[in-house]
C-alpha cells in the first residue's frame, strides 16, 4: 500500500486526479503555524476580555475558521460557516436557564430540583442539536455534512454510557465507548452520502487493558509512597521530638509525589485509551459503503503531546497554548487518512452535482450552537 501525499487543489475532475489518488490512503495535512494562530489567539483573549465574555462566540468562530481551513485534503481545506450570533444565542439561552436555576435553587428548592431533572430530560436532545449544528456548519469542496441522529441515541451514548462506565469502575468503558463512536460516525453525512462506524468490542478492550493495566500499576507505585507515609507518620506520632525538620519536609514532599502522581497515572491512562479507541473507531468506519477511513495515532506519542503541551503551556502561563494546539492538530491530521474506492475525481464531482441537503437557510431558521 502506498501512502499518498496529499495533492494539489486541482478540483473535483476527471484526470491524473483521480487516477493519482485511487486505492492510495490520503492523508490529512495541518498548514497552520504557532505564530500565525497567536496572532489570532490573542486578540481573541483580549477582546473577550475587554467585552466580558460576549466576543468569545466570535472567537470561537475564528478559531475554527482557522482550524478547519489549514485541514487539508486532497489539497483542499475544510470550511466552517458558523456566526458568531447564532454561538452567543445558544450561549445566553443556557446562561440564562443557569440565572433561573440558581434564584429558584435559592428561593424554591423543590422547584430548583424540578428544574434540574427537566434539563437532565432534555440533555439527550442538546446533544443531538449541538452534533446536528456542528455538522451542518462544515463543509468540504463547497457541500455540507449533516448529522440525523436523534435525542435517544444520544441518550443511550451520552447518559447510559457514561453511568454504566462509571457503576462497573470502568469495566464497561469500552461498550460505551463503541455507543458513542457509533452514534455520531453512523449518523453523519457528507452531501447525500452516508457514514458507518462499527468498531470491534474486543479491539476497544485490548486497548482498554492497556489502559488499564497503567492504572494498576500507578496504583501500585502510589501504595509504596502511601506506606513510607503511614512509616513516618508512625515515627512522628510515637517519637515527635526525634523526628527531625527535614524528615517532616519528606513526609510533606512523599504526599505531594503521591497526589501527582494519582492524577498524572490516571491521566495517562485516560490518553492512551482516548487514542486507541480513536484508531480503532476511525478505522472502523466506512463513507459511502466502501471508502474506508484510517486512523493510526502512537498511544505513547499522542500522550507525550497532550502532556508536554500542558507543561509547556502552564510554565509559559499559557503564551505557548497557540503552539501547543497546532502542535497537536498536525500530529492528529498526520495520523489521519481516507482509503477512496475508485476515481476520487468522479466520487466528488458525483457528490456535488447531488448537492447537500442542507441548504444555507439552516444559518438562518435554526441554527444556534448550545456548546454541548
Amino acid at each position: 500500500m502506498v501512502l499518498a501525499e496529499p495533492l494539489p487543489a486541482t478540483g473535483v475532475g476527471q484526470g491524473s486526479f483521480g487516477r493519482a489518488a485511487q486505492g492510495d490512503v490520503q492523508r490529512l495535512s495541518f498548514t497552520g503555524s504557532g505564530s500565525e494562530y497567536f496572532g489570532i489567539w490573542i486578540v481573541n483573549i483580549l477582546l473577550t476580555i475587554i467585552t466580558l465574555g460576549v466576543y468569545s462566540a466570535w472567537a470561537k468562530v475564528r478559531r475554527n475558521r482557522y482550524f478547519y481551513g489549514n485541514t487539508v485534503l486532497l489539497g483542499r481545506g475544510f470550511e466552517y460557516h458558523a456566526r458568531g450570533g447564532q454561538i452567543l444565542i445558544g450561549r445566553l439561552i443556557v446562561f440564562a436557564y443557569l440565572i433561573l436555576y440558581n434564584v429558584l435553587l435559592t428561593f424554591v428548592p423543590l422547584a430548583g430540583i424540578a428544574l434540574v431533572l427537566l434539563f437532565l430530560c432534555f440533555v439527550p436532545w442538546l446533544v443531538a442539536r449541538g452534533l446536528r449544528f456542528s455538522a451542518r456548519v462544515t463543509s468540504y469542496r463547497n457541500v455540507r455534512f449533516d448529522f440525523v441522529g436523534r435525542a435517544g441515541g444520544a441518550f443511550l451514548a451520552f447518559i447510559v454510557g457514561p453511568v454504566i462506565a462509571s457503576l462497573t469502575l470502568g469495566i464497561l468503558a469500552p461498550l460505551a465507548s463503541r455507543w458513542t463512536y457509533r452514534y455520531i460516525g453512523s449518523n453523519l453525512r457528507y452531501g447525500q452520502r452516508a457514514f458507518s462506524t462499527e468498531p470491534s468490542v474486543g479491539a476497544i478492550y485490548k486497548t482498554w487493558g492497556i489502559s488499564a493495566a497503567i492504572i494498576v500499576l500507578g496504583l501500585l507505585i502510589i501504595g509504596f509512597f502511601a506506606f513510607l507515609n503511614i512509616a513516618l507518620f508512625a515515627s512522628a506520632i510515637e517519637s515527635p521530638d526525634l523526628l527531625p525538620a527535614e524528615m517532616q519536609m519528606s513526609l510533606v514532599a512523599l504526599m505531594v509525589v503521591g497526589y501527582i502522581l494519582f492524577f498524572a497515572i490516571f491521566g495517562v491512562a485516560a490518553l492512551v485509551y482516548r487514542a486507541g479507541v480513536r484508531n480503532i473507531a476511525w478505522s472502523g468506519t466506512t463513507f459511502d459503503g466502501k471508502h474506508r477511513l484510517l486512523s493510526d495515532l502512537s498511544r505513547l506519542r499522542y500522550s507525550w503531546i497532550a502532556i508536554s503541551n500542558v507543561v509547556v503551556t502552564l510554565i509559559t502561563l499559557g503564551l505557548m497554548r497557540p503552539w501547543a494546539a497546532v502542535r497537536m492538530a498536525r500530529y492528529v491530521n498526520e495520523h489521519t487518512g481516507v482509503r477512496f474506492d475508485g476515481n476520487v475525481g468522479e466520487i466528488f464531482s458525483a457528490i456535488a452535482q447531488e448537492g447537500s441537503a442542507v441548504g444555507a437557510e439552516f444559518m438562518d431558521i435554526e441554527g444556534f450552537d448550545f456548546g454541548f
